[in-house]
C-alpha cells in the first residue's frame, strides 16, 4: 500500500435513532470523508425485537436522522453504510428501513443506488450446519438442537467485514445491511484499499459507539482516519476531545477481552498498541495486529416465544412495611403461588421485583438499601397469556391488602394504574450464542440492488 494514501470514515453517531449534533456532522462533512457509517441497532434492548423483526426506535425519529444522513451523503458524494438496520438486523427490519429510503428520496428528489444487505438465516440451513457439525457453542454455552432452531421466529447471523465489501463493490451509494458485527461497517472500505488490517479493526472498535471515546459523548460524530501503520482518532464536536484514556479504556466497552476482540475470520490483538496525543483533540494508535483464524465463522443470534406476561405494581411508602419488605414480598408471593396452584390449570412462573431495593441484581447486590417508598413488581409468565393474566388477577388483592402479620389491621397501598394487570402480550428469548463456520464469507447473506428514484 501506498502509505500516503489514507480512508476516512465519519461515523455520526452511536446508533441511528440516537441523535447528534448537526454541526458536529456538518464539521466531518467539510473534511471530505471517504464513507459514512453508522451502526442501527444491537441486542441491549433484549430479544423482542429480533423475536418480532422490529425497530426498537420509533419510525419518525429513524426517518428524521437518516433523510439527515442522506442529504449528508449527498453532499460529499460518498456510500453511506448502516449495519444491524432496524435495530436487529432481521430482514423484515432491512425491508422497513428500506421503504423508508424509498420514501425519503421521492421527498427530497433523490435518485440512489442501494445495496441490501440481509443476515436472516433459513432454519433448514442452520438445522444443516448444525448437523455436519459446523455450529460451535460460544460462552455461556447453550444447548440447541432442531426443535429449538424451528422455534425460532428470527435467526440472523453477523456480518462482517467482507460482506460489506461485497456490497460496496456494487457502486451503490447506500448500502442497507442487516445483522452486522458493529465494526465491520466501518472496517470495510479501508481493509478493502490496504490500510493496516489490525489498525482497521481497532480503529472500528474505537469508533463504533460514536463520540462515546471522546469527553463528550453526546456530540456524537467522530473521524477515524485510517492508514498503513494504524489510525488516528478526531472528534468533530466543538468541544469533544480523543485522549490516550478515552481511546484505550473503549477496548472495555461491551467486550469480555479488553486486549481482543473477536471478528469473523480472526481477532484483533492490542497488547502491543500504542496511544499517542497528537494535540489536545486527536489521538494516534499504532502497534494493533490482527490474528487471522484457520477458519471462518460468522455468530448466530436467535430469538423465540418464551411465553406471555402479565405485570402489576404497588407502591408502598408505610414504614414499617418498607422495613420488611422482603418479608412482606416473600409471604405475598407464597400465598399467591398456592392459591393460583390451586384454582387456575396451567403452568406459569411468578416472580416479585423490589424496585428501591434489588431489583436490578437480586441477590448479587451486596450493597442494597431501602429508601422511604419501594415498589413491588409482579411479573407473572405463563404459556397462554389466559393463564399470565389470571395469575396476576389472584396476585392483585396480595399486593393491595395483605397485612405483614396475621393480627393487625389490613392495609391498602397505592396502584399506579387501574387496571392494575397490564398485560406485556407475547414475549420473547434469546436462545443461539454459537458460530457457524462458512466455506465463502457470502455463504450465509443474499445481497441484491435497488434502483432507488424519485
Amino acid at each position: 500500500m501506498d502509505k500516503t494514501v489514507t480512508t476516512k470514515i465519519l461515523i455520526p453517531s452511536g446508533a441511528l435513532g440516537l441523535g447528534y449534533d448537526r454541526d458536529a456532522l456538518m464539521r466531518g462533512i467539510s473534511l471530505e470523508p471517504d464513507l459514512i457509517a453508522i451502526d442501527g441497532g444491537s441486542t441491549d434492548s433484549g430479544p423482542h425485537y429480533l423475536g418480532t423483526g422490529t425497530s426498537k426506535y420509533s419510525r419518525s425519529s429513524i426517518k428524521s436522522e437518516w433523510r439527515e444522513l442522506m442529504q449528508a451523503r449527498a453532499m460529499a458524494n460518498v456510500p453511506l453504510v448502516i449495519g444491524t438496520a432496524g435495530t436487529c438486523g432481521a430482514d423484515d427490519a432491512v425491508d422497513w428501513l428500506l421503504d423508508i429510503t424509498k420514501e425519503i428520496a421521492t421527498e427530497t428528489d433523490q435518485k440512489v443506488t442501494v445495496a441490501v444487505l440481509k443476515s436472516g438465516q433459513p432454519t433448514d440451513r442452520v438445522i444443516n450446519a448444525l448437523d455436519q457439525g459446523r455450529i460451535t457453542p460460544l460462552e455461556p454455552v447453550i444447548d440447541i438442537n432442531h426443535s429449538v432452531l424451528q422455534s425460532c421466529t428470527n435467526i440472523v447471523a453477523l456480518a462482517g467485514a467482507e460482506q460489506i465489501q461485497a456490497a460496496l463493490n456494487t457502486g451503490a451509494d447506500i448500502v442497507i445491511a442487516g445483522r452486522a458485527t458493529d465494526t465491520a461497517t466501518i472496517a470495510a472500505l479501508p481493509l478493502a484499499r490496504g490500510c493496516h488490517a489490525g489498525g482497521t479493526w481497532h480503529g472500528a472498535k474505537i469508533g463504533e459507539c460514536g463520540a462515546l471515546a471522546t469527553t463528550n459523548p453526546s456530540s456524537g460524530t467522530i473521524m477515524i482516519t485510517f492508514d498503513a501503520d494504524g489510525f488516528t482518532v478526531e472528534p468533530m464536536g466543538q468541544n469533544a476531545r480523543a485522549t490516550p484514556y478515552t481511546v484505550s479504556a473503549h477496548m472495555l466497552y461491551e467486550n469480555s477481552n479488553p486486549l481482543q476482540l473477536y471478528e469473523p475470520g480472526g481477532h484483533l490483538d492490542v497488547r502491543g498498541a500504542t496511544y499517542t496525543a497528537l494535540d489536545d483533540r486527536r489521538v494516534r494508535v499504532t502497534g494493533s495486529a490482527w490474528v487471522p483464524s484457520d477458519t471462518y465463522t460468522v455468530k448466530l443470534e436467535g430469538a423465540r416465544c418464551g411465553g406471555y406476561q402479565c405485570v402489576s405494581l404497588a407502591l408502598i411508602r408505610e414504614a414499617r412495611y418498607v422495613e420488611n419488605i422482603e418479608t412482606w414480598t416473600e409471604a405475598v408471593e407464597q400465598n399467591c403461588r398456592q392459591k393460583a396452584q390451586e384454582r387456575i390449570e396451567g403452568d406459569f412462573t411468578l416472580e416479585l421485583r423490589i424496585i428501591g431495593l434489588n431489583a436490578t441484581l437480586g441477590t448479587q447486590d451486596m450493597n442494597a438499601q431501602i429508601g422511604t417508598e419501594v415498589g413491588v413488581l409482579g411479573i407473572v409468565t405463563a404459556p397462554s397469556e389466559m393463564v399470565a393474566k389470571e395469575v396476576a388477577k389472584t396476585l392483585n388483592p396480595y399486593l393491595l391488602h395483605m397485612p405483614l402479620t396475621n393480627d393487625e389491621e389490613m392495609p391498602t397501598f397505592a396502584f399506579p394504574f387501574s387496571p392494575n394487570e397490564m398485560n406485556r402480550g407475547e414475549i420473547y428469548e434469546f436462545c443461539l450464542n454459537h458460530v457457524m463456520e462458512l466455506d465463502d464469507p457470502m455463504q450465509a447473506f443474499s445481497l441484491t440492488i435497488e434502483q432507488v428514484r424519485a
